[in-house]
């Protein structure tokens, strides 16, 4: 009898990831294929067993694995509970090619911070509205994907930049509500994308994304206590809709729009969250 199958596949809206893939498999094995693209794996339960170019390996909870473009592997489960994993398929810009032949000999990664920066941005890729963070993600994952296939390290320093910080805190603060991509940053500041990450969070202690989502909170918050209903607060501050907002306002505050505005009608203008 055919065991339990679960596939989600999604193009996102976010340059350099050309596919998502979210999948469950109990009894299906791969047979040997290639990929015109960068193949990014993690496994959330389970092991997977693969040959990549005649070498065998397994992907599993705790390691990274980076599949190149144009290389044969193929994949089968380990055991009959099979396993479950997510796959980003990165455009091949994203690395330089000339890396191939070091994630051929090694592509697992142990590195426990890149996991979770792959964690966050998989999470950005499933919530609409959240772009910038998704390119924030991504331009971090692919730096330390770099680092540690050109030095068999992933460590990466802070990188301080005051001029460029402020010139993008100046830039976040005239764009927050008609929203800013980082590419567009990029661009407009002539500065590398990652760059401009790490110069601003070393700079502010905070990082780029969250400050502008701070700047659209606060903004939808002085809109709820002028009165304005939650839907409109949410479009007029940038959000994509108002469970965005929310999301955001409970994050960020620890109460939603809802609580907040119930608190102040029946506590008054001067009571306080």
């Amino acid at each position: 009898m055919a065991r339990r199958q679960q596939v989600r596949t999604w193009s996102p809206a976010l340059s350099g990831i050309t596919e998502v893939l979210h999948a469950r498999f109990t009894d299906h094995a791969y047979p040997m294929h290639t990929h015109d693209s960068w193949a990014l794996l993690v496994v959330d339960e389970g092991v997977v067993r693969y040959d990549l170019d005649r070498h065998e390996h397994g992907a599993f909870r705790q390691v990274v694995t980076l599949l190149p473009p144009n290389v044969a592997h193929n994949g089968s489960p380990v055991t009959a509970q099979g396993f479950r994993k997510r796959v980003l398929y990165l455009e091949s810009g994203q690395l330089d090619e000339r890396l191939s032949g070091r994630a051929v000999d090694r592509p697992t990664f142990d590195d426990e911070a890149l996991r979770r920066r792959i964690d966050l941005l998989h999470a950005r890729l499933t919530e609409p509205g959240d772009e910038f963070a998704a390119e924030v993600h991504l331009a971090l994952v692919t730096e330390r994907l770099r680092a540690g296939l050109a030095r068999g390290t992933p460590m990466v320093t802070s990188r301080r930049d005051p001029r460029i910080a402020q010139r993008l805190h100046d830039l976040i603060d005239e764009r927050f509500v008609v929203g800013l991509t980082l590419a567009e940053a990029a661009g407009l500041l002539h500065a590398h994308p990652t760059h401009l990450v790490r110069a601003f969070s070393a700079a502010f202690g905070i990082g780029p994304h969250q400050y502008l989502i701070s700047r659209r909170v606060d903004l939808a918050r002085r809109l709820l206590r002028e009165g304005v209903p939650a839907r409109e607060a949410a479009a007029t501050g940038g959000f994509h809709d108002q469970p965005h907002l929310s999301r955001h306002f409970k994050r960020i505050l620890g109460f939603t729009p809802g609580q907040y505005t119930h608190h102040r009608r029946f506590t008054g203008a001067s009571g306080h969250l």
